[in-house]
């Protein structure tokens, strides 16, 4: 594994795409588990006061950073990271050597017609071998060992998790044992959501200059406003007081 920098009590291991890509491939084929995770501005705001969900982002396999603005801090703050690795791209990458390589996934999250129709569109793009199986993202507690034990007698190599944190970190944190088979497990926010065409992704000139926060909250800002408001805000302040507090230990 690269090294890794520490930012806002999060790890994050310092990887391009292609680095990532390799260490995924590497282990599916050794028969080894991976868990991946990726951070962005709200996720490290959120595993300020939450233990739990520090607890599980920290013990992941593979830490990306997820959101441009979390690179642009590691630069700031004098431990640059190599680039940005966003979820989304890692899934349809990861999807694509799945297929070439003759790996099965499961699709765990968002409404069911939603990943029904993740199913069938790469279903449609790949052939019919590609999908080990599929299950929404609405159930109790007391389902989620059964929900475990179905994906891992699947036969999919690779799982993706559309469920919003911290649930879905703690999830895969709570059931790790009972996972086990799957040899790589990536929790993958609303990625679902843009593949069926639910919602748009932001155009690339924006996700370059840090902009596809705004993007999405333009689609829904009723629902998006306090979380960037308050979330980006907080982030910033907390990256200026880790910025100055290592000014003064220097």
């Amino acid at each position: 594994m690269s090294s890794k920098i520490v930012l806002l009590k999060s790890n994050i291991h310092n990887l391009t795409m292609a680095e990532t890509l390799a260490l995924i491939e590497t282990a599916i084929l050794q028969k080894k588990q991976l868990h991946h995770v990726v951070v962005n501005a709200g996720k490290l705001v959120a595993m300020q006061n939450d233990d739990e969900l520090r607890k599980s982002v920290n013990s992941a396999d593979i830490i990306n950073a997820d959101g441009q603005a979390v690179v642009w801090a590691s630069k700031l703050l004098d431990r640059p990271l190599k680039e940005r690795v966003a979820g989304i791209d890692l899934m349809q990458e990861v999807v694509a050597m799945a297929h070439q390589k003759n790996f099965k996934i499961f699709l765990f999250g968002a409404r069911e017609e939603v990943v029904s129709k993740v199913s069938q569109k790469y279903t449609s793009s790949y052939g019919p071998n590609l999908i080990a199986g599929y299950r929404n993202g609405y159930f109790d507690a007391s389902d989620e060992s059964e929900i475990a034990r179905e994906i891992s007698e699947s036969g999919a190599n690779i799982l993706f998790v559309a469920i919003s944190s911290p649930i879905k970190e703690n999830f895969l944190f709570r059931h790790r044992e009972l996972l086990k088979n799957v040899n790589f497990i990536m929790g993958v926010g609303g990625s679902f959501d843009v593949i069926a065409g639910v919602t748009k992704r932001a155009p690339l000139w924006m996700q370059k200059v840090g902009m596809e926060w705004f993007y999405r909250f333009m689609q829904e800002p009723r629902r998006m406003w306090k979380r960037y408001l308050f979330g980006n805000s907080k982030f910033m302040l907390l990256v200026m007081r880790e910025w100055w507090g290592d000014k003064v230990r220097r």
